[in-house]
Order: structure tokens, then C-alpha cells, then sequence
């Protein structure tokens, strides 16, 4: 079998070398060998980078990435682990949806200012209520994404057009 360089592993994950080192030093990935100071990794090194970047992009931490490996260094992925991931992707995809169109309504709201659109004006409250109860999370009333016609109210500003 033959291993990869450090340099070569990077080159061919598209990371670097420091990221490597980091990787091995949290317990993510394990080097096999040395050819002097440079460190000899295992080619399913590759597959284990690519399960840790798909891994970071559905939100896992390092550390719950960490306990998804054995100790022979495969994958031992939980099924209940995963479907709780994917909810919680559900329930974020659902959030921004709804974001989303409320911004597009608000974009093109023929209100003449944002502040006289009564979605816009509930957008801000949502958003300030959700600031107050969480610093992660996008909340969003699922009302807020729907259709709505804007008709001229007094705005936030007292202004009535």
C-alpha cells in the first residue's frame, strides 16, 4: 500500500497542511508513518476528509464528527444521528424558505416605503422577539411567507401614506 505524503493528501483534499496536522491532533484522522519530519497517511485518509467536509457542511462540530469514526479509523455512522441531523436541516430549510419569500414580498411590495408594509412591520417584530429568545436561530413566523396584499397603513414612523 502506498501512503501519501502530507503534502500530497492536502494537495488532493484540497486543504491544507495545517488543517491536517489539526485534524490528526483532535483525533479526526491518524498518520501511519514518518519519512523524516513529513507525515505518511493511509489513502482512505481521502474518504475520511471527505466524510469530515461533508460532515462540516451538514453542521456537525468536529467533536460529534470525531465519535463518527472507529478506532480503525471507517466510518461508524449512526442512523439515529443522522436523521436528527437532517431534521434539524428540515426544520432551518423550512425557516429560511419562509425568510426568503417575506424579503421577496417586501422587495416588491408596492407599499412605498418598507416601513408602511404590514409583513415588513411583523418581519421586524418576529425578528426582534427571536434576538431576544435565541442567538442562533432564524425564527420566522410561517405566516410571514405566505401571500398577502399590502394595503396603506399607518407605519412604523407614524407616517400614513
Amino acid at each position: 500500500m502506498k501512503l501519501l505524503d502530507i503534502g500530497e493528501l492536502a494537495r488532493r483534499a484540497g486543504v491544507s497542511a495545517a488543517t491536517l496536522r489539526y485534524y490528526e491532533e483532535v483525533g479526526l484522522i491518524r498518520s501511519v508513518a514518518r519519512h523524516g519530519l513529513r507525515r505518511q497517511f493511509e489513502p482512505r485518509a481521502l474518504m475520511q476528509l471527505s466524510l469530515i467536509a461533508l460532515g462540516k457542511t451538514a453542521g456537525f462540530s468536529l467533536e460529534e464528527m470525531r465519535g463518527m469514526f472507529g478506532p480503525d479509523g471507517l466510518p461508524e455512522l449512526s442512523r439515529l444521528t443522522l436523521h436528527g441531523k437532517a431534521d434539524q436541516l428540515d426544520a432551518q430549510i423550512r425557516k429560511l424558505t419562509t425568510l426568503r419569500n417575506a424579503l421577496r414580498h417586501v422587495a416588491d411590495c408596492k407599499a412605498e416605503q418598507h416601513m408602511d408594509c404590514p409583513k415588513f412591520q411583523r418581519l421586524l417584530r418576529v425578528s426582534s422577539s427571536a434576538r431576544r429568545n435565541t442567538s442562533k436561530s432564524v425564527a420566522v413566523p410561517e405566516e410571514a411567507g405566505t401571500a398577502m396584499v399590502c394595503h396603506p397603513v399607518t407605519s412604523l414612523s407614524g407616517r400614513r401614506s
